[in-house]
């Protein structure tokens, strides 16, 4: 092994030997081994169980295509060395910088689904199929408090992709929720994660539609809850969709409709992972904002700017 390699292979075995043990004391069998620690090696690997997600980000190095490849399967070799999990379990992916909805599409590789388990949630995961693999790692601390603070709550969850949190606060003693994507690929995947789970479709309902259309119909019908969760894409030109989603231009908007679904003493929970997203004044000064980014992070992740949150309740009157 290279000078560089061998910098690399101990930063792994390093991290892996410290997390292995934090992540069963957590239950968890999905979490980050490694976030672009070395600055030569610009991946970001996670932990699923048995298998292990590879994904490259995009540096705009220039390599010949050989060398290239003999790179990447020497880093391939090094987490096969530290993790001892067989070659065939890495899944590897190529991160371009995200446009529009790319998160959402398909890469064209099929692979098996198969469970994972987090703080006592059973989550269905795929780690070819889509960019992303079903479970948002980064969330998860933020997940816990929803399950914590769900019990005999009415919750709702935006742009709810496979469903996570919404998992999280029925399994948490929420007494309802309703789980909004536009995606019935997304929808039918948090369905299955709500089977997993033996979770009530009577009282936890999934609901297909545009959220904008979702706020404007709950508003005029007076609905309420008092958990709410909303995710949304940095971006989405879904053809589904009336309008282009532009989360920094939209977010106010977005968040004034969700404000008025929410209980006096209720939580709404915001967050984004958009580079250099601002929250806007108007918000500061019309509710009480608490940004939470900091504690939201999670231990086995790095990079600090992955997303922002921030929790945003009505202002008391005194």
């Amino acid at each position: 092994m290279n000078q560089e390699i061998t910098a690399f292979a101990n930063r792994l075995g390093k991290n892996i030997q410290h997390l292995r043990k934090w992540a069963k004391r957590q239950d968890l069998q999905a979490w980050r081994m490694y976030d672009r620690d070395v600055p030569q090696y610009p991946f970001a690997i996670d932990i699923y169980g048995e298998h292990i997600h590879l994904q490259e980000y995009d540096t705009g190095w220039l390599m010949h295509q050989s060398e290239y490849e003999a790179w990447i399967a020497e880093v391939m070799e090094a987490i096969v060395f530290v993790t001892g999990l067989p070659l065939e379990n890495i899944h590897f992916k190529r991160r371009t910088r995200q446009k529009g909805k790319e998160q959402y599409e398909k890469t064209g590789n099929e692979s098996a689904d198969f469970v994972v388990y987090e703080n006592g949630r059973a989550f269905w995961v795929n780690l070819d199929k889509y960019l992303d693999t079903g479970l948002f790692l980064d969330h998860r601390p933020t997940r816990q408090k929803v399950g914590a603070m769900a019990a005999g709550k009415r919750f709702l969850n935006l742009f709810a992709y496979t469903g996570s949190f919404s998992v999280y606060a029925a399994t948490g003693g929420a007494v309802s929720s309703e789980t909004v994507d536009l995606s019935n690929t997304y929808l039918n995947w948090a369905q299955r994660n709500f089977t997993l789970n033996q979770i009530n479709n009577t009282e936890h309902q999934l609901i297909r539609a545009d959220v904008f259309q979702y706020l404007q119909e709950a508003v005029a019908n007076q609905k309420r809850f008092d958990v709410i969760v909303m995710d949304p894409p940095s971006f989405s030109n879904s053809k589904k969709m009336l309008d282009v989603l532009d989360v920094q231009r939209d977010h106010v908007k977005l968040i004034d409709a969700a404000m008025k679904l929410l209980s006096i003493d209720g939580t709404l929970f915001f967050s984004n992972n958009l580079r250099g997203f601002e929250l806007s004044s108007t918000i500061e000064q019309l509710y009480q904002i608490l940004d939470v980014t900091k504690r939201s992070i999670p231990e086995d992740f790095r990079n600090h700017k992955i997303h922002q949150c921030w929790e945003i309740c009505h202002k008391k009157s005194i």
